[in-house]
């Protein structure tokens, strides 16, 4: 019997970094003190009438085709979120759970696999720590990218993030968003004040050295009546819906997916071939961004999270450190690995 060490055929990782949905209020900016007593924003529904801006086929290119359907009314009904015409300010509010046992698979079939995996986690640990992905992890917290579109256009934007214990706020440190760059997330923004300490607090919950839950509370001026941008649920039948476009809500409230939160706390990888020029993505075992259609860590390139994985467990071949910063950020994402029984190949997996 071979004692060649082959990777778990099943092998999961549950997700260290635990955010809520964030909840959006409106209020003034000049009461952001009393911002506790600020109502929910609620989702509103209107009915208007579109006109014909998709791209023709050439068959409905003639003129007279055009105008006759330029006369046919476009009703649409949406779900809308905004400001009331008293409050210039919306509030987003979450909390996020910073979990230990990173690299610590919740599941795994393999006994060999999983004591290769628990040593190399370790050794990532004593040699590295997680000083520069908490760095990362919090610079996405000060900036506000977790706002979205929200923080395009505003006026102001205004970020506390507060250390809870016991129900009560034991720390507290304020950011000005605007003047943090989401570019980069290196030199400029490990010059505002407060972001390492805040980076040390997060780094030391995915260490597990106690219990970290932050409430991140960011104040966006907009302006009075402004539109703000809740998500947009996916529904395949519109039509049993009744509208072509469906905002999310909690309670009544108008909301955040908590998984697009996370997505944004997790765009730290600049690891990548050509991050100088596009910046940061969110860390995916292909580098998948799916507004452009594109993976910026193509298998061929050898810099894919399973690649980098097996020639690091399997081969010893430990990549370098800020591709080992990479595994380990998707580690910390959260992953599930099946590997395709019907291959039978060892570096194959199936995500899910």
């Amino acid at each position: 019997m071979s004692d060649k060490l082959t990777t778990a055929s099943v092998l999961a990782f549950e997700r260290k970094l635990d955010p809520s949905d964030a909840v959006l209020y409106a209020g003034r900016w000049e009461d952001r003190a009393q911002s506790h007593s600020w109502q929910p924003l609620s989702v509103q529904t209107k009915s208007v009438r579109g006109t014909i801006s998709n791209r023709l086929k050439a068959k409905d290119q003639d003129p007279v085709k055009l105008d006759a359907a330029i006369e046919n009314p476009n009703l649409q009904t949406v779900d809308i979120a905004a400001l009331p015409a008293q409050a210039d300010t919306l509030k987003v509010q979450f909390t996020l759970r910073v979990l230990g046992g990173t690299g610590t698979p919740s599941a795994c079939n393999s006994a060999p696999y999983r004591a290769k995996l628990l040593a190399t986690v370790q050794g990532y640990v004593q040699q590295h720590g997680f000083a520069e992905l908490a760095r990362r992890y919090a610079a996405n917290l000060a900036n506000g990218r977790f706002l979205w579109r929200n923080r395009l256009g505003a006026e102001s934007v205004a970020v506390t993030v507060e250390q809870m214990q016991g129900g009560g706020s034991v720390k507290t440190w304020d950011f000005d968003a605007l003047s943090l760059d989401t570019r980069t997330l290196l030199a400029i923004n490990n010059e505002a004040k407060g972001l390492e300490e805040l980076g040390q607090v997060i780094a030391g919950g995915l260490a597990g050295s106690g219990h970290v839950l932050l409430r991140v509370t960011a104040f966006v001026r907009q302006g009075a009546g402004q539109e703000v941008f809740p998500s947009q649920e996916l529904i395949l039948d519109k039509g049993a819906a009744g509208k072509s476009k469906t905002l999310y809500q909690v309670g009544g409230a108008a909301a955040i997916h908590s998984q697009k939160i996370g997505n944004a706390l997790r765009t730290i990888d600049t690891w990548y071939e050509g991050a100088e020029s596009l910046g940061p993505i969110a860390v995916e075992p292909y580098g998948s961004v799916t507004t452009q259609g594109r993976a910026y860590r193509q298998p061929k390139q050898k810099m894919d999270f399973y690649t980098l994985l097996d020639n690091w467990l399997l081969k010893d071949q430990a990549p370098p450190v800020e591709q080992q910063h990479f595994v380990m950020a998707v580690l910390i994402r959260g992953v599930c690995l099946v590997m395709p029984v019907e291959q039978g190949r060892s570096n194959d997996y199936a995500l899910h």
